[in-house]
C-alpha cells in the first residue's frame, strides 16, 4: 500500500472550486504477542517490522532484540513470540500506561538514563533540518508525524500517522542494526507526554528535541528519569525543560 492518495477536495478562497489533493494512508495494524495479548493501533503501511521491535522494547515487553524469538507479517497483523517470564505483569504495565495516572508506575520502574553524551546546539539544528528534508510524505500530505535517530555520522528518519508509532519505529530500526542508543539523540515533530518519552528512556537515549510542547506528565517524567528534553525548537532558539548539563551552547 502507498503511503498516501490522491482524492477530490474542494478548496474556498474566494469562491469554491474542485482541486486535488494527497491525504495520507493509515490502516489498523494488530501485534499479537505469544498468540495471546492483541494490540490494535493506527499506523502508516511501512516498516512494521521496525515499529514492532521498537514496541516491544519501548513499552518494555522485551529487554533487547535478543528476547524477540521470531516475527511474522501478514498484511496488517504482527505475530511475535518473545522470551518473557513475567509477561503477565508486564502486560498489566502496558494496558493501564494512558490513563489515571499509570505512567507513574511506568517511571519508577524505569531505569534512568546513564550516560555523559553531550550535544551542540547546532547539532540539533542541523537534524531538524535534515528531518524536515527528509519527510518527503509530510511534505505532500501535512499528514505524518517524523522522528530521526542520530548517532555520530548515521542519521534515519521515519514518519507515521501516529506520533507513538513513529518514534517506536526510528527506536526498532536502530535496536536491530545495534546503535549505541547512549551516544545518540532523538528529534522529533510532535508532543511529548510521559508514556512517549518512557519508550525513549527505556532505549537508552539521553536527548530529545521537539518543535512542540512538553505535557506536564512529560515535564515530570524526563525529570525523574534523567532525560534532556528540548521544546520549541524553532528556527535557532529552543527551551531545555530538563538536564541542561547535556547541551553545548557554541
Amino acid at each position: 500500500m502507498s503511503l498516501y492518495r490522491e482524492v477530490e477536495a474542494f478548496r474556498v478562497d474566494d469562491e469554491m472550486r474542485r482541486v486535488p489533493e494527497r491525504i495520507v494512508n493509515d490502516l489498523e495494524v494488530r501485534i499479537r504477542i505469544n498468540g495471546g495479548l492483541e494490540q490494535r493501533f493506527t499506523a502508516s503501511p511501512a516498516a512494521l517490522k521496525e515499529f514492532a521491535t521498537g514496541y516491544l522494547l519501548g513499552e518494555g515487553l522485551v529487554d533487547s532484540v535478543d528476547d524477540i524469538r521470531s516475527m511474522d507479517i501478514t498484511e496488517n497483523l504482527i505475530d511475535v513470540e518473545i522470551e518473557s517470564e513475567d509477561l503477565e505483569i508486564r502486560r498489566e504495565l502496558v494496558m493501564g500506561s494512558d490513563c489515571f495516572g499509570g505512567w507513574r508506575q511506568r517511571v519508577e520502574m524505569v531505569e534512568p538514563v546513564d550516560s555523559d553524551f553531550r550535544v551542540r546546539a547546532e547539532d540539533i539544528f542541523d537534524a531538524f533540518r535534515r528531518m524536515v528534508k527528509a519527510a518527503t510524505v509530510w511534505r505532500l500530505t501535512g499528514g505524518t508525524h517524523v522522528a530521526a535517530l542520530v548517532t555520530g555520522d548515521e542519521f534515519r528518519v521515519f514518519e507515521d500517522v501516529s506520533r507513538h508509532v513513529a518514534v517506536d519505529k526510528v527506536l526498532g530500526s536502530g535496536a536491530m542494526d545495534g546503535v549505541n542508543f547512549s551516544r545518540s539523540f532523538m528529534v522529533y515533530s510532535g508532543r511529548m507526554p510521559a508514556d512517549m518519552l518512557i519508550k525513549v528512556v527505556r532505549a537508552g537515549v539521553p536527548i530529545i528535541a521537539s518543535n512542540a510542547a512538553p505535557t506536564s506528565s512529560g515535564y515530570e517524567a524526563a525529570g525523574k528519569t534523567g532525560l534532556t528534553m528540548l521544546g520549541f525548537v524553532r528556527g535557532r532558539r529552543f527551551n531545555i525543560y530538563s538536564h541542561p548539563e547535556r547541551i553545548i551552547l557554541d
